[in-house]
């Protein structure tokens, strides 16, 4: 995308942040990290991508004649469907005959011609429940002439929560919570979700072809693999032995609620989630990839006068033990001016994790705990400054995107009477980094790619 013009100031923290420590060194990385933000906002994709003139629907290059359908329908479920919806409203208006839209409890959304359910993530709740069969039975109207356009992005498995038969809702809510708690990757933890689903894992697609669905997601896996970005509405290539293969690498057999557990076990015997739909009309694009906000953060480095280099956008892993890492390459940087040559701007993307092993669960997120690491490492060194965010604006169960801390951080923290390595210990970053003003806060920013990690050297 062209940089042409206002970029959107996700921040809202931005005086704070830059307040204290290496002020000019925050202020590029808070200028990045909008501009990447910016960058991975589906809107814009989707309003390049898409065009409507006449009756003469164009997506990418594809073409469909918009006559020859008796309705059209929008849906969406996820952390960046609404900001999809919006722009499908602007391009198709009045013609859209009827949609639904499950977005997360904090996001607003005003749709004219499709209903708005607000439902909760990471766990999901009564609203889920709703908003799946909500989407269920629109799917169950729609016709071989119908056109549906639908917005599954990440976040979805928990906003729609429809459970197979004989598992309850919160039998489903507390095999979400364990998951969530085990350290397993996002492919494993859908894995085991679409297996325990009734919209999961393509069935919502399978109800609603031979209508002709298109799919317009946003990737927040590594790898664009779309049966784990918009699993609902394409085939599924997991399977219930993977799902067995998660309890088994995770010991969670005797954690799980047992009518979870006992359906899992004789997946030989329930029906596998479906592996196709050849000769039906599916389409799929996605219009924001996962690395998106890394090849923004990059472009506005180079702008700013630092060298961009991305290492990798497949992170993963545990956060603090990254986190640490990526500190270590920051001081061997400022020490030796090695591998890269300074002024350069280090941009990793991916998906970290983090395993709560206690009852002890703190205040925090993966890209607190990222950050928080890699304070530790470049501790003292004036000439850095690390950056981590999630891009959907929520970092764990805390209310910030994530935080920016540099070689002052740890110092402040003490002086204060507070100690990181404690705070990473029982997973409590949060408040720490609250307390330096080093978190992150943006809110719902409307997109929902990989994580952004960013290091900047002077």
């Amino acid at each position: 995308m062209t940089m042409d013009i206002a970029v959107q100031q996700y921040i809202r923290n931005r005086e704070r942040l830059s307040g204290h420590g290496n002020a000019s060194l925050r202020e590029a990385a808070i200028d990045i990290l909008d501009h990447a933000l910016w960058e991975a906002d589906p809107y814009h994709a989707v309003k390049a991508l898409m065009r409507l003139e006449g009756d003469k629907l164009t997506i990418g290059d594809r073409e469909w004649d918009l006559s020859a359908f008796e309705r059209i329908f929008v849906l969406g479920a996820g952390k960046a469907s609404r900001r999809i919806g919006e722009a499908l409203e602007e391009i198709l208006g009045d013609r859209i005959d009827g949609g639904v839209f499950v977005l997360k409890h904090g996001d607003r959304a005003e749709y004219r011609h499709a209903r708005v359910i607000y439902a909760s993530h990471p766990v999901p709740d009564e609203n889920s429940f709703q908003g799946a069969r909500l989407l269920m039975s629109l799917a169950s109207q729609t016709t071989e002439r119908d056109l549906v356009l639908a917005a599954i992005t990440g976040g979805s498995s928990a906003l729609l929560a429809l459970p197979v038969e004989g598992v309850s809702f919160r039998d489903i809510q507390e095999v979400n919570r364990l998951l969530l708690l085990s350290g397993a990757s996002i492919f494993q933890i859908n894995a085991v979700r679409k297996h325990l689903s009734r919209i999961k894992g393509g069935w919502l697609a399978k109800a609603i072809l031979p209508a002709t669905l298109i799919n317009l997601t946003v990737s927040d896996v590594v790898g664009d693999a779309l049966d784990y970005i918009t699993g609902p509405t394409v085939p599924d290539t997991s399977t219930f032995e993977d799902a067995r293969a998660v309890l088994d690498e995770y010991e969670l057999w005797d954690a799980f609620p047992p009518a979870a557990s006992s359906y899992l076990r004789a997946g030989g015997e329930a029906q596998e989630t479906p592996k196709h739909f050849r000769g039906l009309p599916l389409y799929s694009y996605v219009v924001v990839p996962g690395d998106a906000a890394c090849q923004g953060a990059a472009r506005r480095a180079e702008a700013l006068g630092f060298s961009p280099f991305i290492l990798t956008t497949m992170l993963g892993g545990e956060a603090r033990d990254t986190g640490l890492f990526f500190g270590a390459i920051g001081k061997e940087l400022a020490q030796f001016g090695w591998p890269f040559k300074p002024p350069c701007a280090l941009i990793v993307g991916g998906e970290n994790v983090v395993t709560i092993r206690s009852d002890n669960r703190g205040d925090g997120g993966p890209n607190q705990e990222f950050a928080l690491a890699g304070a530790l490492e470049i501790e003292s060194i004036e000439k850095l400054a690390i950056a981590a965010v999630d891009t959907d604006g929520i970092d764990g169960a805390s209310e910030a995107a994530g935080a920016l801390v540099d070689g002052a951080s740890c110092a402040a923290a003490r002086a204060l009477g507070m100690d990181p390595r404690a705070a990473l210990r029982s997973h409590d970053v949060h408040p720490l980094l609250d307390r330096l003003d080093d978190t992150v806060v943006t809110g719902p920013t409307g997109t929902n790619v990989n994580d952004l990690k960013l290091l900047l050297v002077s």
